[in-house]
């Protein structure tokens, strides 16, 4: 297990979608559990409070945060709140995204906006407020194998995740002065309450071909944020890493 201990971590979508206790924990969640059980001292924030406390329990106890993602002075002022309650900030995941219409003809201009003001705006604000603050740190987004492939069905949805790329690659190169790293997580089909929505929505998703059998689960991503968040990955930085069961080859 990579080591965390010291790290003061942020993680931005903590909560989840499902209060099913039978449902498989949500990317957020499960991060957080996979980061405490590293070491890690953590805050985190959702817009929903209740599900943001559960998982603060999940880990045995954590500060928690509400946020409107959609709102610039919101984003810059939990970050802001984060680094005061533990006195600065080392790790940074933003697990913050939706998707809304389908298809060019059936996606508005309101769903288009709206999906990247979650998608991207708040990422843009959160490392425009986190990278100040952080020294050798490690900021990791979450993005999704639809930034390289249109496999949604949902444009806004993909157009929004190939521009958190943009940005990591960006706010990598600036932040590396800092020794600080950015990088992107791109998850394939991961069995999430969310992943499970998306495929009630779509049914042929579950029967995607993925070369090694099975879809991902929450825990498969939990470790690989964590690895970037450890010094074991302390010298990448700009990349995207996928985390897809070998979908992104086919």
């Amino acid at each position: 297990m990579s080591d965390l201990k010291g790290k003061r971590v942020l993680i931005v979508g903590a909560g989840s979608r499902s209060s099913d206790p039978d449902d498989p924990p949500s990317n957020g969640r499960a991060t957080a559990i996979a980061a405490a059980r590293a070491g890690a001292e953590l805050v985190v924030s959702d817009r929903d409070r209740a599900s943001a406390e559960k998982t603060a329990e999940s880990v045995g106890g954590a500060e928690v945060l509400v946020v409107d993602a959609t709102d610039p002075d919101a984003c810059r002022a939990h970050i802001d709140a984060a680094a005061d309650l533990m006195g600065g900030l080392d790790g940074l995941v933003l697990n913050v995204g939706i998707g809304a219409g389908h298809g060019l003809a059936d996606t508005s201009t309101k769903q288009w906006d709206i999906t990247f003001a979650v998608n991207v705006r708040s990422h843009f604000h959160c490392l425009q407020a986190g990278l100040p603050h952080m020294t050798g740190g490690s900021a990791v987004l979450i993005s999704s194998i639809a930034a390289a492939r249109p496999i949604s069905g949902v444009p806004a949805y993909d157009a929004s995740k190939a521009a958190q790329v943009g940005l990591m690659r960006h706010a990598a190169k600036e932040a590396a002065a800092s020794r600080t790293r950015v990088n992107v997580v791109s998850p394939g089909l991961i069995d999430t309450p969310l992943g499970r929505v998306a495929t009630a929505g779509r049914p042929d998703r579950e029967q995607t071909a993925i070369p090694l059998g099975r879809p991902g689960t929450p825990w498969d991503i939990a470790e690989g944020v964590v690895w970037l968040l450890s010094d074991s990955s302390s010298y990448i930085t700009g990349q995207v890493i996928g985390i897809d069961g070998g979908l992104s080859t086919l």
